[in-house]
């Protein structure tokens, strides 16, 4: 956080740790779960013709318009923002900045590793590979200048976005694919599907990592410096604007291509589908930033309802639960890709040649509520989630700057 809203190119001083943790950052991740899980189900689609009833075409709309290319930049803003709360705990716990580094750096490495069987055994777009790979080459960026942070956000967006169009118009030139494909997912053997899938994993997580995930990393450790999520009662003009503005943009957008998907507006009409594709990805931080902007004004809204309620009041069962989801988010992502290939692989039970966009999206929801009734047994009974467990375990092996229980 800079020393003041003047001195924004000075240098950062790290936030003070949290009394009482905030139901914000918890809520949007909690809720980003359902995101990702619509996103990863409509993947494993192969069929071919995802779209074939109203009930798909409405689906389709929905989802194309404010989840896809929306739900990954937001958890990457969670995630830069999560490695500064880590830097302000160690430096609570007494740790300089070789501390912070060293911690960061073995996260990374955990994550990589953890993304690596993830990706090779069961889905290759896998995001907690790419979040760990910009972890290890980009932990500097957790104590960089606002000025550096808000630049890298801005040339990096502006980077992909240029790489994006270049290669959409060349292989729309060659008459190509402008999407990439994926052989992994009609492999009718799980080893041929798992060697696809190293290859797709290894191509996936620098790509991802560079192009979608790194900018809006940057901005969740700059909004991270001013407590925006842990105060959002403090920000709240911000909050609303970038909330508008970000969600606004994302359906502006993105239901052109929505509309051409759902064969609800003929392809080429007024524009060729792969431009349409490319406007549509290129908003995707701003509906990343408007999702983050909203789910912080709806913690700010219960937590005030939390406040006037007295010490002994609660969130509700419903946010509570969702809030829980948020804390072992990485158990129930991993928890959301062994259903899918159960449900939807060739190996499994094959559903993925065979359901549209709306049943794929039905098995998303399904599998998320299972995940939030998962992770409110596991907070009641005072557990974190076992992947949670893992990763804490092996990020602090022989650390003395390991957070209390």
């Amino acid at each position: 956080m800079s020393p003041n809203p003047g001195t924004a190119g000075a240098p950062p001083t790290d936030p003070a740790p949290t009394p009482v943790r905030s139901l914000a950052p918890d809520l949007a991740r909690g809720f980003m779960l359902v995101f990702i899980a619509l996103v990863n189900a409509q993947f494993f689609l192969v069929g071919p013709d995802p779209v074939r009833t109203f009930g798909d075409q409405a689906v389709a709309v929905v989802q194309l318009t404010l989840v896809n290319a929306r739900a990954v930049p937001l958890f990457a803003f969670l995630f830069g923002y999560g490695a500064v709360r880590i830097m302000g705990r160690v430096r609570a716990g007494g740790g300089g900045w070789i501390h912070v580094r060293r911690l960061l750096r073995r996260r990374g490495w955990v994550m990589l590793a953890i993304g690596a069987v993830h990706g090779v055994l069961l889905l290759p777009v896998d995001i907690v590979g790419a979040y760990g790979l910009a972890l290890l080459l980009f932990v500097g960026l957790t104590r960089a200048r606002d000025a550096v942070l808000l630049w890298t956000a801005g040339l990096l967006a502006a980077g992909a976005t240029a790489l994006n169009t270049a290669l959409t118009v060349a292989l729309a030139g060659a008459g190509g694919e402008t999407s990439i494909a994926a052989p992994s997912l009609t492999e009718a053997g799980f080893l041929a599907a798992s060697a696809e899938r190293f290859r797709e994993w290894l191509l996936y997580t620098p790509v991802t990592m560079l192009t979608v995930a790194m900018p809006m990393i940057a901005l969740g450790v700059w909004a991270a410096r001013r407590r925006i999520l842990e105060e959002p009662g403090a920000h709240r003009p911000l909050l609303v604007r970038t909330a508008v503005i970000g969600l606004g943009a994302a359906v502006a957008a993105g239901l052109p291509s929505a509309l051409v998907y759902a064969e609800l507006v003929p392809a080429g009409a007024p524009l060729p589908q792969a431009l349409l594709e490319l406007l549509h990805d290129a908003v995707g931080w701003f509906g990343g930033l408007g999702w983050a902007a909203l789910f912080a004004l709806l913690a700010a809204r219960w937590e005030g309802r939390r406040a006037g309620g007295g010490p002994s009041a609660g969130y509700g069962p419903a946010v509570s639960a969702v809030a829980a989801v948020g804390q072992r988010s990485l158990t129930c992502y991993l928890a959301q890709s062994v259903v899918f290939t159960l449900v939807f692989a060739p190996y499994g039970a094959g559903l993925g040649a065979t359901l549209g966009v709306a049943g794929a999206a039905a098995v998303a929801v399904a599998t998320w509520l299972a995940t939030v009734v998962l992770a409110e047994v596991l907070r009641r009974a005072g557990r974190r989630g076992p992947a949670e467990a893992v990763l804490r375990r092996l990020t602090y092996a022989g650390s003395t700057h390991a957070p209390s229980p």
